[in-house]
């Protein structure tokens, strides 16, 4: 039998019977629940839901959000319903080091990454040619102290025009403004070439060469104004060695940062990441 799948998420405080109302609600119009995870912050008494369902063919986005309506208003919930039939579009910022953009290209095509990528930006030409091999719409848009607010304005354009959902930052190496951070929050994904919290800003590799660590890794997280501190949404790490040098550690560093920098945008497009203030629940396969 033909059905549509969909992505429930939402957050209130918890209180008993929202299970039952929520199950009761999507039974109501054929849907079954298929994966369904929660937790509940202890310290805020917060709770955070993602439910995912297959529903009969005929069942719309605004069937289930008129079925769910009556609990939403009844535990004051916020909540969002997303539809997978609908392929994400995500836009790739990328610099010089293409490895991480690579990789999700990859993961795209072999289909463990359900996304399209509506372009590729670069504030340098090393990844035109991958671009024009993908089909994908390349924008070479070099950036400097006097253009870098124009540069903010046209990636706003460009999200609005492609309707791209998320903006991946494959190792992009500007930092975004304040006021862009703030504007999309919650859309913008970067790779830092660390482990979080330590050894923020340029050449972190060579930062821990220097201390001497054991353990190096990379960190996604969503951009924030602060830099580097946002919300994180996965990390890695891999053990070093004395002997090796900076750019061992520089290597070692690009599979991990490919590989992390993928779960996190797979785990933000299939709704499995929720905000929780400065932190966030993620809700692993």
């Amino acid at each position: 039998m033909a059905e549509n799948k969909f992505i429930l998420k939402l957050s209130c405080l918890d209180q008993p019977g929202i299970t039952a109302a929520l199950a009761t609600a999507l039974a109501s119009r054929g849907a079954n629940i298929v994966e369904a995870n929660q937790f509940c912050d202890r310290q805020t008494n917060q709770l955070f839901v993602r439910i995912a369902v297959a529903a009969p063919e005929a069942t719309t986005q605004s069937v289930l959000d008129l079925a769910l309506k009556p609990s939403v208003d009844r535990f004051d919930m916020r909540i969002k319903v997303e539809d997978l039939s609908r392929r994400p579009k995500i836009i790739i910022m990328v610099s010089k080091f293409d490895h991480a953009l690579l990789h999700l290209l990859y993961q795209i095509k072999v289909g463990w990454l359900n996304a399209e990528v509506a372009a590729i930006v670069s504030n340098h030409e090393d990844s035109r040619r991958t671009a024009e091999q993908e089909g994908i719409p390349f924008h070479y848009w070099p950036v400097n102290k006097e253009n870098k607010a124009e540069r903010e304005v046209q990636l706003i354009e460009l999200v609005q025009t492609t309707g791209a959902e998320l903006v991946v930052l494959a190792r992009y190496m500007q930092v975004l403004s304040n006021d862009l951070s703030n504007r999309l929050f919650g859309m913008v994904i970067n790779i830092h070439h660390s482990f979080l919290p330590s050894f923020k800003g340029a050449k972190p590799y060579h930062q821990a060469h220097e201390r001497g660590v054991k353990l190096i890794g990379a960190t996604a997280h969503y951009v924030t104004a602060d830099l580097d501190e946002g919300p994180i949404i996965e990390q890695e790490t891999e053990r070093v060695t004395h002997a090796m040098t900076g750019d061992d550690f520089v290597a070692a560093g690009r599979d991990i940062e490919s590989r992390v920098l993928a779960r996190g945008v797979k785990y933000h497009l299939e709704g499995r990441v929720m905000l929780n203030h400065h932190r966030t629940v993620v809700f692993t396969p």
